[in-house]
């Protein structure tokens, strides 16, 4: 399945200012790019660095005072993702994951899962233990906690949500991620594109280690999983931002879409399915 995808972030620069962006899609085996182009006005010069293991590929730009700074990306990607049967996919027990995953069975700055173990349990206990529990969480939230935008700021945490019972989709992917780590699930965020929202934006969900792999979940339910590309994954939301931004700055326009490429040898679209995916 292919996409076409991109953003156009517009910027009014009031003093000097350190830009750290993290918006280009990630490399890695099940998105196969195309083609990339980013530009940047003015042409300020780029410092790039990749992220070991997470692959976030961030790039920091200098700017001076004045300046109306224009950043415009554009990328192509083929997906190829694995499709598991959700009956077959198991938890994996704290003595047996893998050491890259430790680090997402912690509570973290917006997923204090240590002060959600009670809910879970006595919420998720008793479900049978694999990708349906995940499901479990995932209709929970879609269920109980309503969808609204500028109904949270960038302090609401996990916790906050499950309090507040309303949010948008990072505080969905949050409050997935607690849970899971509540239950001794591994489970990181996600940044992305995602096909299919009704008001385009960047979109977040999450993913849970089960049967050694990463699979995909997304509470909000607001675009087909298979539609979904991702930008970068972390503990949370802290560690994907879109922009992080040191100087007076402020933001004049902002603009993301992403369409699917028709294929002639594969002519579906995406939506919804009951398989699982997963991230390679």
């Amino acid at each position: 399945m292919r996409f076409k995808l991109g953003c156009d972030l517009d910027y009014q620069v009031d003093s000097f200012s350190t830009f750290i962006f993290n918006f280009r899609i990630a490399q890695i085996d099940c998105q196969k790019i195309i083609s990339e182009h980013l530009q940047l006005d003015p042409d300020v010069h780029i410092d790039e660095f990749a992220a070991p293991v997470l692959e976030n590929r961030y790039f920091r730009v200098n700017v001076s005072p004045g300046t109306n700074l224009r950043v415009s990306y554009r990328a192509e990607v083929e997906m190829s993702h694995f499709y598991g049967d959700p009956n077959q996919i198991m938890e994996i027990q704290p003595a047996e994951l893998p050491k890259a995953t430790w680090p997402y069975l912690y509570p973290s700055r917006f997923c204090q899962s240590d002060r959600l173990v009670n809910l879970a349990l006595s919420e998720f206990g008793g479900e049978l233990m694999g990708y349906s529990r995940v499901t479990a969480i995932c209709n929970w939230i879609f269920d109980k906690v309503y969808y609204q935008y500028g109904t949270s700021s960038s302090h609401t945490s996990a916790f906050d949500t499950a309090t507040e019972r309303i949010g948008v989709c990072r505080d969905f992917a949050h409050l997935g991620i607690a849970f899971c780590r509540a239950l001794n699930i591994p489970a990181r965020f996600v940044s992305s594109y995602a096909y299919g929202l009704a008001t385009p934006d960047f979109h977040a969900c999450f993913e849970a280690y089960l049967d050694n792999r990463w699979y995909l979940f997304d509470a909000t339910r607001l675009a087909p999983q298979n539609g979904i590309v991702r930008i970068g994954t972390g503990r949370d939301a802290a560690d994907v931002s879109i922009a992080t931004i040191f100087g007076n700055v402020s933001m004049n326009d902002m603009r993301i879409f992403i369409e699917h490429v028709p294929d002639p040898d594969c002519p579906g679209i995406p939506e919804p399915t009951t398989e699982a995916i997963a991230i390679l």
